[in-house]
């Protein structure tokens, strides 16, 4: 057998071994998708099995589409450049962001009618806490910590702003990229706090001085 021959068949078996690699890793990873939304509905307490199936299909089919999305469109897809708003130089993340934000609202749109054609919108919420892993009300009581005399019409303004962010932020595929769509959201609460007799800066100075 000759030369050629032997590294045409490495090259074949090369090939083969990395697409059985490939087939396995998504295997798995479709398994872990299907274990995560089996164990957030499960939480529900659903007693219609019928409804229980539908429910977790859609969800584990929402969070393949994403995670198949975000391995297809890498953050090197947008260009080098900056933020419009604020002349700095777009990070990694940003523009993992900007990428990731591009897939079809459809996504969003199938998994949210889906999710209140069989759930009460309460239960849509603890799905979504699920995903965000219990963003709004962990970021809720950071705002009372740090704005005491928080009233209740601010209240009310900041948490339908968090709420916001974890619907958003269902169509992300990690903790990086969720914890950055809260960013965005928690920025225009602090800047409707300053635009309404606030001074975000100094509560927050003061609240790290009651906390040394």
């Amino acid at each position: 057998m000759n030369k050629n021959v032997l590294v045409f068949l490495f090259l074949i078996g090369s090939l083969i071994s990395s697409a059985q690699n490939t087939a396995t890793r998504k295997a798995k990873s479709d398994l872990d998708q299907e274990t995560k939304a089996s164990q957030w509905v499960s939480s529900l307490n659903l007693k219609d099995s019928l409804k229980i199936e539908r429910v977790e299909k859609l969800v584990s089919n929402h969070l393949k589409t994403i995670r198949d999305y975000h391995n297809s469109h890498p953050y090197t897809e947008v260009p080098e450049g900056i933020n419009p708003k604020t002349g700095d130089k777009l990070t990694e993340l940003d523009r993992r962001i900007i990428a990731h934000s591009g897939k079809s609202p459809k996504i969003h749109e199938n998994l949210m009618s889906g999710l209140r054609r069989d759930l009460s919108e309460e239960e849509v919420n603890q799905i979504l806490d699920k995903h965000s892993v219990g963003k709004v009300s962990f970021t809720m009581k950071g705002y009372h910590a740090i704005v005491p005399d928080l009233s209740g019409k601010e209240e009310t303004y900041i948490r339908e702003l968090l709420e916001r962010a974890r619907e958003q932020s269902i169509d992300f595929k990690n903790m990086e990229e969720i914890s950055a769509i809260f960013e965005i959201y928690k920025t225009k609460a602090e800047n409707y706090l300053n635009a309404n007799g606030r001074n975000w800066r100094q509560l927050y100075k003061d609240y790290a001085n009651r906390n040394k």
